[in-house]
């Protein structure tokens, strides 16, 4: 995180300098582009939205030469208020203590995850808070299918699960590697988690903030199931 945030501050500080009689674009160019591709990869990694759209200086020359920014402070305040929101919820993050499990071998639920963080951090109505609920459920079914055994998760009301019943995978999945009255809570909060997508999916009346509480269960609950197969 903190390598990240050295490259937002190196983009920003080149994007001040040679609006402001500092750096000639022709001999930054070249490292401009490279790490500004770097610095967008990673943001799509994390689901964050990049605010800067420049991805080349001349383009960023093409804006503050139009006779918009006429003076270098304007220049200055337009690039400060630009980056200041993505730079403070990366050094929140960054202080945070979330847990980040590994996911290495699970390829499909590892991109799914990414999406959610991606598709959270862009939506602006119900479709598309729906649409995270839906695309929270189809990640909890890809793990299902990536931890149920059939002759080691023997279904807990004799009916055999289907290939989506995420459901009675994960409930005969938790019981067998969860048991006992001491991991009750953990066997609720998977049942809960796959419940809170569904709903979502279905609620015509879906916000930001139930797509935010069923984008975090989910991705915790993946962490969970790692956890457990580690």
């Amino acid at each position: 995180m903190e390598e990240l945030l050295e490259k937002i501050n190196f983009l920003k500080n080149t994007m001040t300098s040679v609006a402001t009689g500092g750096q000639q674009i022709q001999d930054i160019n070249d490292e401009y582009k490279k790490i500004y591709r770097e610095v967008r990869i990673e943001l799509k990694r994390l689901g964050l939205k990049n605010p800067n759209s420049y991805s080349d200086l001349w383009e960023w020359y093409g804006k503050w030469s139009s006779g918009e920014m006429p003076q270098y402070r304007i220049r200055r305040a337009y690039l400060i208020e630009l980056f200041k929101p993505l730079v403070e919820q990366l050094e929140n993050h960054n202080n945070s203590e979330e847990l980040e499990v590994e996911l290495e071998g699970w390829e499909r639920i590892e991109r799914s995850v990414g999406e959610i963080r991606l598709r959270l951090s862009e939506a602006q109505n119900e479709e598309q808070f729906q649409a995270i609920g839906l695309l929270c459920r189809e990640t909890i079914i890809s793990l299902a299918q990536e931890v149920f055994d059939r002759e080691r998760h023997p279904s807990l009301d004799g009916t055999e699960p289907s290939a989506t019943d995420a459901k009675r995978m994960l409930d005969s999945y938790v019981a067998v590697e969860l048991p006992g009255r001491e991991n009750e809570g953990l066997r609720r909060y998977a049942r809960a988690t796959n419940a809170l997508s569904n709903e979502l999916t279905h609620k015509r009346t879906a916000t930001l903030k139930l797509a935010k509480l069923c984008s975090s269960s989910c991705i915790n609950l993946v962490n969970l199931i790692r956890i457990i197969e580690e």
